[in-house]
């Protein structure tokens, strides 16, 4: 199968030596405006460096987008247009009516439309959606530092766009409500979001994203009448707390412990194994991109529908609209003619800015 990178900056240039390890796979040429990068990349790949992803259109089976998502919709559309399944890296694009468009083309001709939501693949995502049940509560992080790329887009299209995609898959279905509020910490875009979106089961979640941390973290967890289980997206562990078998009979430790001689200090001891079953499972070491990269491939070779196509992405786009519209509407005075917005911390502290932009 030929294939073609567009786009080898910090995480393209892996899709490239992915490709270009893969059996049954022929990388034919990567692209990118930036001649030093792309030759480089091409180089080390063993394939052909071209500025412009135009003179590949005919010439590849299948591509794999990684450019800044204000360019997905015009790359993808070249592509989809010219009968060529693409994998666009996330966010699908930068507006729900780009999305849509995608979406629309790849229906019309037949074509696989998958998006890089690579949690979807993590040892540790599947574990958790394989114990947690139908969700009643879920809570997800994602923290890092800031990145110094992907400066188009905010933290909301940046980072939390995986756990809504994560969110949205595990619920099934779209939220009614979402509320949130958010800070532009070095200008820019939104940095910081917390939200909380209410869904029509009665499922809540509160999701944060944060790209001005001093550490890297990524979590979620989930609560069910089956007990919860606690993902670590990063180190790849998964926790599970269910009902042991003494609560499953009835023998509550609230109600034990009013008895009269009650050993409380074992009953503490026994709350986690005894009363609570724990299980710990460590996820597999297996590299999610490569699983991802292969899934996409599959959908391309037999036709069939990728698992995570672009619907699912359109999906949590929306959500991610939702999300953006709560923050920019977030009244920090909580009065219309106070403070509103992501920016409202930067008119504070930076000297000059409220003044330049209401002069603007």
């Amino acid at each position: 199968m030929r294939v073609c990178v567009v786009g080898v900056g910090a995480l393209g240039r892996h899709h490239a030596r992915i490709l270009s390890q893969l059996p049954g796979v022929e990388l034919v040429a990567v692209a990118d405006p930036a001649e030093q990068q792309g030759r480089q990349v091409a180089e080390s790949c063993g394939c052909e460096w071209t500025p412009d992803y135009r003179t590949l259109l005919d010439r590849v089976d299948a591509a794999s987008i990684v450019v800044p998502t204000s360019l997905h919709l015009s790359v993808g559309r070249d592509f989809l247009t010219h009968d060529v399944p693409v994998l666009i890296e996330k966010p699908l694009a930068g507006t729900v009516a780009a999305g849509e468009e995608l979406v629309r083309i790849a229906a019309e001709r037949g074509l696989p439309l998958q998006v890089g939501h690579i949690e979807r693949f993590n040892p540790a995502y599947r574990e958790l959606n394989s114990r947690c049940g139908t969700p009643k509560y879920i809570r997800a992080e994602r923290m890092s530092p800031y990145p110094f790329r992907s400066t188009d887009i905010g933290v909301v299209h940046d980072l939390m766009i995986h756990d809504l995609e994560l969110i949205v898959h595990l619920v099934g279905e779209q939220p009614e409500q979402v509320e949130a509020f958010g800070v532009s910490v070095v200008g820019g875009h939104e940095d910081c979001v917390q939200a909380r979106l209410r869904f029509p089961s009665g499922c809540l979640a509160d999701v944060t994203a944060h790209r001005v941390c001093p550490v890297a973290r990524r979590s979620i967890q989930v609560w069910s009448d089956q007990g919860c289980v606690t993902a670590d997206l990063q180190t790849r562990q998964v926790l599970a707390f269910t009902p042991g078998l003494p609560i499953r009979a009835g023998q509550l430790p609230f109600e034990l412990a009013q008895r009269p001689g009650a050993d409380i200090p074992t009953m503490k001891s026994d709350m986690f194994g005894h009363y609570i079953a724990m299980e710990e499972v460590e996820g597999s070491s297996i590299d999610a991109l490569t699983v991802e990269l292969n899934s996409f491939l599959d959908a391309v070779r037999d036709g069939s529908i990728p698992e995570v196509e672009g619907h699912h992405a359109l999906q949590a786009l929306r959500v991610a609209e939702q999300v953006l519209q709560s923050v920019q509407a977030h009244q920090w005075d909580g009065t219309e003619t106070g403070r509103v917005g992501p920016m409202a911390l930067l008119d504070m502290h930076v000297p000059g800015r409220l003044s330049a932009q209401k002069a603007a």
